[in-house]
């Protein structure tokens, strides 16, 4: 025991002692956090992309501030609008100080999770802050929307970099901004920082020299041990892709096998998390005999790999091994995201030349026409698509964590900044999340590939006008005859609801359009035991108009998949013997999920 001198010294309750050890502790961690940093800077690799995209917002919000400023009398009114809120804000904190009701100037919308600790509200130094706070982001964010002689490019971008900014500056990423934050520190002498730059320097080194920002607890979980576990064998490989053949769990199957294109950018195994959540493990328990893509994680080897080498040894190729391993020539499709993107450019190419093989296609939040894709829309115009290019002709693809970050500050409030105050602020590593895992496991894009979709549907938007190229000839979606399910999500942050509801308009055949709750993963992701969430049927829609169209639908309790299996079977439920990997011509490569997707970014 210490002697009665030698009692550590306590501020309240702060011990100072250890305090002070763990203030050395931090500037030591956070020397190495600084050296991952600066260690590819150091090796001479050049970090333009950040760069790039700072000269972009700078450029962007300097025009919003250059309509301010070119009218004295709008500016004017621009900062009276923002000191009269102070005047409010701070004239209801006068009347609490005084002992006296005062409802809030500003409050949090009910989604907002930064301010649910109870001192933001019971204290009054936190309760000014977040109203502050509150009131400047709005002001901000009104400063943009009203800016009239905006374009709407400009202005889209401007309202993107503005919410970033504004979520980087919320009083709850600090720690002496942020109650709960500070009692934390405090109680622990400020070990949680320790932890947390401990934590912070370890992801910059994960991320060669970039934050990449730990979302789940990776060591719980293992490709093929505990996700995308359901039995199969791949039967067929290319350089771009696997095929995976999946056991039939049912003595008899559906005589029309199911292909499913998932989206090259993500990894397959979204379909096929775990048996509880798995897509592809429901449809083969109900007798569908499935084959899947497993898109390769490309390098540098296949940076001349094209959109159209993508539909040919990707769909087109899948189809020719299905019809070895099976015999059927007729085959059911599904299409996810950009998959789904690809498949609708699959089959307009098919149309013209008269390829019957795919006699259905469901589209899972996927876009054909992209005059309302949202935010991604942000990223790209001629400049920024030119400085990409660049960038991949360099390495010959796009990195990963490029779009996994793109995606991420899509929803940065959900998927950022709870994990930076979570994991480097709190020092706690964060939950095991089968989802969470997935969506951290990036894949490259290879560089040609990557252009063609950007320019051709994001920037051109060709495919719904009739002037996309495939094989030397001009595709046109309306000769798509096929029956289509078109399925959106209603607060999907990538291929927004009314985007993918404006698609069903381009087919030349008949559309199902079916809306899910929630968003881009979650809405697909949908089991039904677990009756999450809801769905809603109606008639084909014929604009964009989301609301309009909810309000003559029909809503129905849980997951959509049961409904979207009754329109695979309404007019063909001939079944055949279940079909074992590997018993036709195509011989088992190996068992699933196959080796392609194993390969980290």
């Amino acid at each position: 025991m210490r002697a009665a001198s030698q009692q550590p010294v306590k501020i309240g309750s702060v011990d100072v002692e250890e305090l002070s050890r763990n203030l050395a502790q931090l500037v030591e961690q956070g020397g190495r956090a600084l050296a991952a940093y600066l260690k590819p800077r150091e090796e001479g690799c050049e970090d333009r992309e950040f760069a790039d995209e700072i000269s972009e917002v700078v450029k962007t919000l300097g025009k919003v501030v250059e309509y301010w400023l070119a009218d004295p009398q709008r500016m004017l009114e621009l900062q009276t609008r923002l000191g009269k809120a102070y005047l409010e804000l701070w004239s209801a904190a006068s009347r609490r100080l005084a002992g006296e009701e005062a409802p809030p100037v500003a409050a949090p919308a009910p989604s907002d999770r930064r301010f649910t600790d109870p001192e933001w509200s019971s204290n009054q130094f936190y309760d000014f802050l977040k109203q502050a706070y509150l009131l400047t982001t709005g002001w901000a964010n009104r400063m943009v929307s009203d800016a009239t002689d905006l374009d709407p490019h400009t202005r889209q971008k401007a309202e993107f970099y503005m919410r970033q900014i504004a979520n980087a500056l919320s009083p709850s990423n600090f720690v002496l901004t942020n109650p709960e934050l500070l009692r934390e520190t405090l109680a622990s002498n400020a070990e949680n920082l320790v932890r947390g730059m401990r934590m912070l320097a370890e992801d910059i080194q994960a991320g060669s020299g970039h934050l990449r920002i730990r979302q789940s607890d990776s060591s719980m979980f293992e490709v093929g041990r505990n996700l995308a576990t359901t039995p199969g064998k791949v039967i067929y490989q290319n350089e771009l892709m696997q095929l995976i053949q999946y056991a039939p769990s049912t003595a008899t199957v559906l005589q029309r096998p199911l292909l499913i294109v998932p989206p090259w950018i993500n990894k397959f195994y979204v379909l096929d998390l775990t048996p509880e959540k798995s897509f592809i493990k429901w449809c083969v328990d109900r007798g569908l005999t499935v084959f899947c893509i497993s898109w390769v994680n490309p390098d540098e080897r296949l940076a001349a790999r094209t959109f159209e080498d993508y539909i040919r040894e990707g769909p087109l190729a899948a189809l020719d091994a299905i019809e070895q391993a099976t015999g059927e020539r007729q085959v059911h499709s599904v299409g996810y995201c950009v998959g789904g993107t690809l498949l609708a450019v699959a089959l307009a190419a098919m149309a013209a030349r008269r390829d019957e093989r795919i006699v259905s296609a469901t589209l899972f939040a996927a876009q054909v026409d992209f005059t309302h894709a949202g935010d991604l829309k942000v990223f790209v115009d001629e400049k920024q698509v030119e400085a990409l290019e660049q960038r991949m002709a360099e390495r010959g693809y796009l990195e990963g964590r490029t779009m996994a970050t793109v995606f991420n500050f899509l929803r940065s409030n959900d998927l950022v900044w709870p994990y930076v105050v979570n994991n480097y602020l709190k020092g706690k590593a964060p939950f095991p999340f089968d989802l969470l895992y997935w969506n951290s496991d990036a894949t490259r894009m290879p560089a040609a590939n990557h252009s063609f979709y950007v320019r051709s549907c994001y920037l051109e938007n060709k495919l719904s006008k009739g002037k996309m190229t495939i094989g030397n000839m001009l595709i046109d979606l309306k000769s798509v005859k096929v029956p289509i399910y078109n399925l959106a999500t209603r607060e999907d942050h990538i291929a927004p609801a009314k985007s993918v509801m404006l698609g069903c308009k381009f087919f030349g055949g008949p559309v199902r359009f079916v809306m899910s709750g929630s968003g881009h993963i979650a809405g697909v992701i949908n089991p039904p035991d677990r009756n999450k969430y809801q769905y809603w049927t109606g008639p084909r829609p014929r604009g964009a108009d989301v609301e309009k169209w909810l309000a003559n639908a029909k809503e129905h309790a849980g997951s959509w998949w049961p409904d979207w299996l009754a329109w695979l079977t309404r007019e063909d439920r001939t079944e055949v013997p279940a079909r074992v990997p590997g018993a036709g011509a195509l011989k088992p490569i190996e068992d699933a999920p196959g080796s392609y997707v194993k390969v980290r970014d």
